[in-house]
């Protein structure tokens, strides 16, 4: 009986440790769903995401930018959704980028130029002639330069979603026709960053810095004589109305960058991150394929608004080359041992 009873002891003892470990363990699993849960939940939440950027609502990439809008918020179920601020009603070209470096704004679209004043390197796409097609600059951009370039905007608390195709610039002003460098003597355009205004600088002209919301009014008064910018904006900022003569160099290739604060991309939940960056790509390649196509109907737009239409012709190109060689040193002097990597990428691209 004693013997019975010892057994007996030892039995309740074991199942009663055996009920505190199942009940731990249901504790445990309890603890574990709602932490699940709680996860699951905040991959669901709600986020709205402001987005600026300062093109005139018809303007490609203004398109690109709503287009990018809808596409995250049918991938995302609408648990993130993008408001677009267009024709800097939140920031100009000038302080967008401080803005998203700093989380004032979640993400804003802007040019190289821009970014170049905080990264250097940023410039190689305004080294004149350095892009001699559209898809040699694309195969550059893949090939290692945007790779390069983001890795430095990381540095910086941004990340590139979307380098996105601007297209070719070229040279408009209102006072006389320009075929050759030695026309720019005496003259001023507006430059949108410090390479093309070096570029300005070496064909005889002399650059003037200035928002592209500032142009029309600039070259109506006199300021400046013309600019350096892509015909898609030429003609959706109305240059025409002020500027008689354009000469197509496709001398640089600035493209626009959709940047967001890296904090604020943190914070997101791996799934919206994974949809936001689908969107961003299909964006940026219906970009590509349009580019071209974009420039040559603007360009003709132009022309029917009664701009006179210069196109360089291949055979001139090396004049143009020569008169502009000097910027590429300025860049490499600039940027420092990463612009020359960068130089070596593009100049690669067969």
């Amino acid at each position: 009986m004693t013997m019975m009873s010892g057994m007996w002891k030892k039995f309740i003892t074991v199942g009663m440790l055996g009920a505190l470990l199942l009940t731990a363990g249901c504790g445990g699993s309890s603890k574990q769903a709602a932490k699940l849960a709680a996860d699951g939940k905040k991959a669901d939440a709600k986020v709205t995401l402001k987005l600026a950027h300062n093109f005139p609502t018809s303007h490609p990439i203004a398109k690109a930018s709503v287009s990018f809008a809808d596409k995250v918020k049918a991938k995302t179920n609408g648990s993130v959704t993008v408001t677009v601020y267009p024709s800097g009603q939140l920031y100009n070209d000038k302080s967008m980028n401080d803005a998203i470096m700093s989380g004032g704004i979640d993400m804003g679209m802007n040019t190289v130029g821009r970014w170049s004043t905080v990264i250097p390197a940023m410039e190689v796409f305004d080294v004149p002639f350095l892009f001699p097609t559209y898809a040699k600059v694309d195969a550059a951009i893949d090939g290692g330069l945007g790779k390069k370039l983001g890795e430095e905007l990381l540095k910086k608390g941004v990340r590139a979603l979307i380098w996105a195709d601007y297209g070719f610039v070229q040279f408009c002003n209102a006072k006389r026709p320009i075929t050759k460098p030695e026309d720019f003597a005496g003259l001023k355009l507006r430059g949108y960053g410090e390479m093309p205004s070096e570029t300005i600088k070496a064909l005889g002209a002399s650059p003037v810095t200035m928002g592209s919301g500032e142009v029309y009014m600039s070259i109506q008064r006199g300021v400046v004589d013309g600019q350096t910018s892509g015909t898609t904006a030429t003609f959706d900022r109305k240059i025409y109305e002020v500027c008689k003569y354009l000469t197509i160099t496709n001398h640089a290739y600035p493209e626009f960058i959709l940047a967001m604060n890296e904090k604020k991309y943190a914070s997101l939940s791996e799934n919206q991150k994974k949809q936001i960056m689908e969107a961003a790509n299909e964006v940026r390649d219906d970009l590509r394929k349009n580019a071209k196509k974009e420039d040559t109907d603007a360009m003709n737009k132009l022309k029917e608004k009664g701009m006179e239409v210069y196109v360089v012709p291949e055979k001139d190109i090396p004049a143009w080359q020569k008169a502009t060689k000097p910027c590429w040193d300025i860049f490499v002097k600039h940027a420092g041992s990463l612009g020359q990597e960068l130089i070596d990428i593009c100049t690669k691209i067969k």
